[in-house]
């Protein structure tokens, strides 16, 4: 909050009733005299002290100048105050203040009388200010009670999947899922090792630019500049443990290799950690895997991009882990044993098994509802 301590959770209902209660007061004060009147005396007002303002200090005095300034303000301000509605409230007060001008010489003192005359004004006019500090100040406590929510909620995710993890059968028989994962994953980082090998840089590139269809694989895209180079240069059908060398050599060696050392310097020079760094991390599953809901997804898309370059035998061990996922029921079992043995410590299991778990829960369901409550009291303006 603007200008306090930042209200507490427990705090934090009182306090946006607080802010609440803070704009609708002003609001309706705004609506007794009406949001046109308020508008045209806050413009009134405005008007007048940037008047006071300017010539104070330069239509006092007895100067010519100051004569001349002196007649310029009282002519300006008097017509502003005779301009002004009939029925404008505080009307009097800019009449008052304009009766103090009505004389033959300014002195400091009469602006300041004014100022004092133009108070009764102030007020009314401010009211646009002071909601929209109220209406600014509701809004930053209601963000303030939103993120406290969602601090909770996480705190009530969290405390809900101990409790799920708790629950799993950690004598599931998950090799049933691990062995086909991990089979897969060591057949296709091999597979795509000798890939990297012997393909030509211009085919590998090839390959990853084509996997931008698949969004579940996720390689990065090529840097243009090398993809641009390997497509239209006789050095793109090397492999790209050849370019990368080049890259290495000296311009007067490399000169013997390529027609243009420096093209290739530009292009995989400035690229080496992209290329050293491509490898089958985006083809390779995670341990504990995804939900059977987004794994069968991602595994179609992988059956695609690894048939493009790995032999059948690899794609079939992705087949046989597919087999694994279709049994939805058996499968999430086991992937929930597996997250429980990988996720759940010993401490946390004890203290899901003496309902201490359960306790917070209960108390960090307490505290959000309470949150959510005055959220929903207190609507978004």
């Amino acid at each position: 909050m603007s200008d306090t301590q930042p209200a507490t959770e427990t705090d934090l209902p009182a306090a946006l009733a607080e802010a609440d209660a803070a704009y609708r007061e002003v609001d309706e004060r705004i609506a007794e005299y009406g949001e046109e009147t308020v508008e045209s005396l806050a413009d009134a007002y405005d008007e007048a002290t940037s008047l006071l303002d300017r010539y104070e200090g330069q239509a006092t005095g007895t100067g010519r100048e100051n004569f001349k300034n002196f007649i310029q303000f009282q002519e300006q301000f008097g017509t502003l105050v005779e301009g002004l509605p009939d029925d404008l409230p505080e009307r009097d007060a800019f009449e008052a203040a304009n009766d103090r001008f009505d004389k033959r010489r300014l002195s400091d003192d009469d602006f300041a009388a004014a100022r004092d005359r133009l108070g009764a004004a102030s007020d009314i006019a401010g009211l646009l200010d002071e909601r929209r500090e109220a209406l600014a100040e509701y809004r930053e406590v209601r963000r303030d009670v939103e993120r406290a929510l969602a601090d909770l909620r996480e705190e009530i995710a969290d405390r809900e999947r101990l409790v799920e993890l708790d629950a799993a059968d950690l004598d599931a028989p998950v090799e049933e899922l691990r062995d086909p994962i991990e089979t897969y994953n060591e057949a296709v980082g091999e597979a795509f090792a000798a890939f990297k090998a012997e393909a030509s840089a211009r085919e590998l590139l090839d390959f990853v630019a084509a996997t931008d269809d698949y969004p579940l694989v996720g390689f990065p895209d090529p840097p243009e500049s090398l993809r641009s180079y390997v497509e239209t240069s006789e050095p793109g059908t090397e492999p790209v443990a050849d370019l990368l060398e080049y890259a290495r050599y000296s311009n007067s060696k490399l000169d013997h290799y390529v027609d243009d050392p420096a093209a290739l310097k530009r292009a995989v020079a400035t690229n080496e950690t992209y290329l050293e760094r491509l490898d089958a991390g985006p083809l390779r599953l995670e341990w504990p895997p995804r939900p059977a809901s987004e794994l069968r997804w991602r595994l179609d898309e992988l059956v695609s991009v690894v048939g493009r370059f790995a032999p059948e035998d690899v794609v079939a061990t992705l087949r046989d882990v597919q087999s694994v996922v279709r049994d939805r029921e058996r499968f999430e079992r086991l992937r929930t044993s597996a997250e429980a043995r990988t996720e759940l410590s010993a401490a946390e299991r004890e203290k899901v098994a003496s309902g201490a778990v359960e306790d917070e829960l209960a108390d960090l369901r307490e505290r959000a509802g309470r949150l959510e409550d005055a959220l929903a009291e207190h609507p978004e303006r």
